[in-house]
């Protein structure tokens, strides 16, 4: 698994660390099928001194599968990066400043601080994310990625028959009202309009269960929204225990990649108000939706 690189392993069976790779140079088929071998085993990965500009960010994200189309973000005029389809994961607006503290965007992204799956809010959602760090600021700023397997493996047998077959609705509207965000267009609210996915998934290759959490949901189909909440939170709270959890301190040219499916991230708070952060992730899509998946 390890032939195009070098993989040491950071947490007991999660994340491991990627050297002696250039990822500018090498996205041969031989090392996709072990940077995807890697991620069934590990889920989160991260790729030391990786000097990537915009394009070859994009190459390596569509080696590994169909790269999403459209950024989900609300609409505020600005779009600084080259390619529409590359997330701009920063404070920094469209001539490199630092975004306003009543920013529209800003305070959308402060939802990025909220326990979450990437595009679990989209019909198909992702599959991996690789985000990669152009500036970051003295201090501050980690991502923390849990493990929703092991989350879902320490559950009580009780539990797991409970939820197996539940029905959760995702939606950027849900997990940006958690924060007081309300500020949508119609035509965000109808583009953001929840969507339907399993609350526990199987992963077909690894033949392994996974808690599909995220903020982005909103109720439990079935069940009334005040059930749905506590029993999503109580499920948070057991997944993110510190013992499931990687809490990445991140270097200039790190690439930490995830895999949507079977974990759930959040970026922590830094003075974004005095200093720039410029990350850039590319999202891979998911093969199918959730509901079309096989069942857990």
């Amino acid at each position: 698994m390890d032939q195009h690189f070098k993989l040491t392993p950071i947490s007991e069976g999660f994340a491991a660390e990627i050297t002696q790779v250039n990822l500018a140079k090498d996205i041969s088929p031989g090392l996709i099928a072990d940077v995807h071998a890697a991620m069934d085993k590990y889920a989160a990965l991260v790729f030391k001194d990786q000097k990537l500009d915009d394009d070859e960010q994009m190459a390596f994200g569509a080696a590994l599968g169909t790269i999403e189309a459209k950024r989900a973000t609300v609409d505020t005029g600005q779009n600084r990066l080259k390619h529409s389809s590359m997330n701009d994961i920063s404070n920094l607006g469209s001539n490199g400043e630092l975004l306003a503290a009543d920013d529209r965007r800003r305070m959308f992204n402060l939802g990025n601080q909220l326990w979450h799956s990437d595009s679990s809010f989209k019909e198909t959602p992702a599959m991996y994310s690789m985000l990669h760090a152009r500036v970051i600021p003295p201090k501050g700023g980690e991502t923390e990625i849990a493990d929703m397997r092991a989350a879902w493996d320490e559950l009580p047998s009780d539990t797991k028959d409970e939820i197996k077959d539940l029905i959760a609705e995702h939606s950027l509207l849900y997990s940006r009202a958690a924060l007081g965000f309300t500020d949508f267009t119609d035509a965000e609210k109808e583009m953001f309009a929840p969507v339907q996915q399993r609350l526990v998934r199987y992963m077909t290759r690894t033949k392994r269960k996974s808690l599909f959490l995220s903020s982005h949901i909103g109720r439990i189909v079935g069940l009334p929204i005040p059930e749905s909440l506590a029993l999503v939170r109580d499920l948070v709270e057991h997944a993110t225990d510190r013992r499931f959890v990687y809490r990445h301190n991140w270097q200039v040219n790190d690439l930490l990649m995830w895999d949507n499916r079977t974990t759930m991230h959040r970026g922590r708070p830094y003075a974004d108000k005095r200093y720039p952060r410029d990350l850039r992730r590319v999202t891979t899509m998911d093969i199918a939706p959730t509901l079309q998946q096989q069942a857990a």
